[in-house]
């Protein structure tokens, strides 16, 4: 039975860590849990402590209907953002600023036991997505903003700065490369990788990585597991006090180990039994152009497999593929900060990957 003093809403429910977060709360057994995203869940989450809530919520009279009726909301687990408009422009940080206004606007009057808000945005909080030049930092949280960025991810702390200090207690999550199970998510590493491995086995096609050298060889960007950005950031919305500020303390929430493309590429390769070729690394290689007349395969594979039926684009991003694997700066980030607060859950990047190609097959997403 869950307890009426935990009372969730995930906000961005269907996606990476929303799913996952909800999981999680349901096995703690205390929580109910209203799950809210704009789609239909494909794969429902089935259980008496959970309710599913479909809302556009950049519409501000579909978002009152929907949730003023939420009075017992305790926590509030914002794992979403509005993707219309590209990301670092004005457009895109007016938009994401007017959802979570509409939110705020509905909730914060009614939810009289409101304990605390957990708001995850991501490590582009500290390097401008059109970065030019190489960085070599290790970055922590008290890291300075850019000085020139449209980043919507600090629209949405200074939002949450008015509305929230010194009323409710909220804490900031900025994870790197995240790994999950979704169809509903815009930068989906695993589904875009799965995509790329089955199409390459059922083609018979070698199994590349197209980007730079630098990416290829050195250790580029942080991995970060829904399962422990979940975890991580129940652990931080279920605290007290014990140097969790209540004034959007920020933490980095990555696995914690350092790891290279060129180190893992050939198990991930077995993985989904495909050819690697010894130069694996190709820079003239772009996923956009590789895959931009595989849609029809795709949709054969889903027929002759008989998967959950899916259209490519709804698993894979190729853009995000070149971009992640030709990124110019390095986002590594440190965890001494939840460490130090005996947050210790880690997890190994390849460990990680080759879990969520097996819960994508568990799911009938790929064969």
């Amino acid at each position: 039975m869950a307890d009426s003093n935990c009372v969730a809403i995930v906000i961005g429910v269907t996606g990476l860590v929303g799913r996952e977060l909800t999981k999680r709360l349901i096995s703690k057994s205390k929580w109910k849990i209203y799950g809210v995203a704009r789609q239909p869940e494909i794969i429902p989450i089935k259980s008496s402590s959970y309710h599913f809530i479909p809302c556009d919520l950049l519409d501000p009279f579909e978002t009152k209907q929907k949730l003023s009726i939420l009075h017992d909301v305790t926590h509030v687990f914002w794992v979403t953002w509005a993707s219309q408009h590209p990301l670092d422009t004005a457009e895109c940080c007016e938009e994401n600023k007017a959802m979570l206004s509409n939110v705020l606007s509905v909730i914060l009057p009614i939810a009289k036991g409101m304990k605390h808000f957990v708001l995850q945005t991501g490590m582009s909080h500290y390097v401008p997505v059109a970065v030019n030049g190489k960085t070599t930092h290790l970055f922590d949280e008290e890291w300075p903003r850019p000085k020139v960025s449209s980043n919507f991810y600090y629209v949405l702390e200074d939002t949450l700065h008015e509305r929230l200090d010194g009323k409710v207690g909220w804490t900031v999550h900025r994870p790197g490369l995240l790994m999950g199970s979704s169809n509903r998510t815009l930068f989906n590493f695993i589904g875009s990788l799965c995509v790329y491995g089955t199409i390459c086995k059922h083609l018979n096609l070698p199994f590349v990585f197209g980007g730079t050298s630098e990416c290829w060889e050195e250790s580029y960007i942080d991995g970060s597991d829904a399962r422990l950005v979940a975890e991580q950031q129940i652990w931080a919305a279920t605290r007290n006090g014990d140097g969790v500020s209540s004034n959007g303390e920020a933490f980095n929430a990555i696995n914690g180990l350092s790891f290279s493309w060129k180190e893992i590429w050939p198990i991930l390769g077995k993985k989904f039994g495909v050819r690697v070729p010894k130069e694996t690394c190709m820079e003239e290689f772009w996923y956009t152009r590789a895959m931009e007349d595989k849609k029809r395969v795709w949709e054969e594979i889903v027929e002759k497999e008989r998967l959950v039926e899916t259209k490519m684009e709804e698993l894979a991003n190729w853009r995000f593929m070149d971009i992640l694997f030709r990124f110019r700066a390095k986002l590594l980030g440190s965890r001494a900060k939840v460490d130090g607060l005996s947050f210790t859950m880690r997890c190994n990047t390849l460990d990680s990957i080759l879990y969520w190609i097996d819960v994508m097959r568990h799911e009938n997403f790929i064969p």
